[in-house]
């Protein structure tokens, strides 16, 4: 270590290029990833020119291993971000190192810098996700500086994304849904509609607003377009089942089942998504609903 300034572990290990955010800085530290002369360390402690500060080589940027063999169909691509129409059923990212089934897998393979655009290693260019079960449209930055202005746009609801959700019962108008999204307490997969009034933050959870307008009728069922105005997980498929309209398919919200939907796969699709690309300027790409749910609605 040659700089004589004493400084935060953290931000020393981002200065010297050991760790591309404080974020990532601060994981490597909770995972014993980075010592001080030979012990472990807090990404709070105080380093100076004395100091010998080593990162697991292996862990410093942990990669997305490319995987040519999934199936990848682009509907949008510039100097700054991809759009790819992401099927249902897979992950958008993998967990752990090692993992090759994912979208990431396929896209990292196809376009190598996506791989070190974001801030997480197994994510890499990932400007949102989408639930396994949920396909459609899923945008991904190229570079640092595509990843930050669509993080910052998504987190400002300047990103407008349409779904269109297959639901149980009939919805014959417009609605708002705003109520809030919160973790559920027994249940790690699960979340529920949040308690305002309560003084707990867990339980009050997040706000969530989510708009909802009938296509049409289809038997028993209703085909919706869905605007979610805010990002909270698994947004849409609460939202509609406290209305007492869960999307088909999807049984860990009380979904009616379907024999021809794979396991873990239900009716809901990202169809449009609009946003400003830094490299083109507006963009607005549409995502065509796949066989396996177009099926079930001609």
């Amino acid at each position: 270590m040659q700089d004589a300034i004493k400084e935060r572990l953290d931000h020393y290990l981002v200065r010297t290029g050991l760790a591309p955010s404080r974020r990532v800085a601060q994981e490597l530290v909770e995972r014993g990833m980075v010592r001080i002369n030979g012990r472990g360390s807090k990404k709070s402690e105080i380093v100076g020119a004395e100091d010998r500060v080593e990162v697991a080589a292996a862990d410093r940027r942990a990669a997305i291993e490319p995987n040519a063999g999934l199936a990848l169909e682009v509907l949008h691509e510039d100097a700054a971000v991809i759009v790819v129409n992401k099927p249902g059923g897979i992950p958008c990212h993998p967990i752990q190192a090692g993992e090759r089934d994912t979208v990431m897998n396929a896209i990292v393979a196809r376009f190598p810098d996506t791989a070190t655009a974001g801030e997480k290693p197994l994510e890499g260019g990932l400007v949102h996700r989408l639930d396994n079960g949920t396909s459609g449209a899923l945008l991904i930055a190229r570079n640092r500086r595509a990843f930050e202005k669509l993080r910052d746009a998504i987190r400002a609801g300047r990103i407008a994304r349409r779904y269109e959700a297959l639901v149980a019962g009939s919805l014959e108008r417009k609605i708002q849904i705003d109520t809030p999204i919160a973790h559920h307490a027994k249940n790690a997969r699960k979340m529920v509609v949040g308690d305002p009034s309560s003084a707990n933050p867990k339980r009050a959870g997040r706000a969530a607003t989510t708009l909802a307008e009938p296509i049409r009728r289809i038997g028993e069922f209703t085909l919706l377009s869905v605007a979610p105005k805010t990002g909270s997980r698994h947004q849409i498929r609460v939202h509609l089942a406290s209305l007492g309209h869960p999307i088909v398919g999807d049984t860990l919200y009380g979904g009616p089942a379907i024999a021809t939907l794979a396991p873990g796969r239900f009716w809901l699709h990202l169809c449009e998504l609009a946003f400003d690309s830094p490299a083109v300027g507006h963009v607005k790409v549409i995502a065509p609903v796949p066989p396996d749910l177009k099926k079930l609605i001609d």
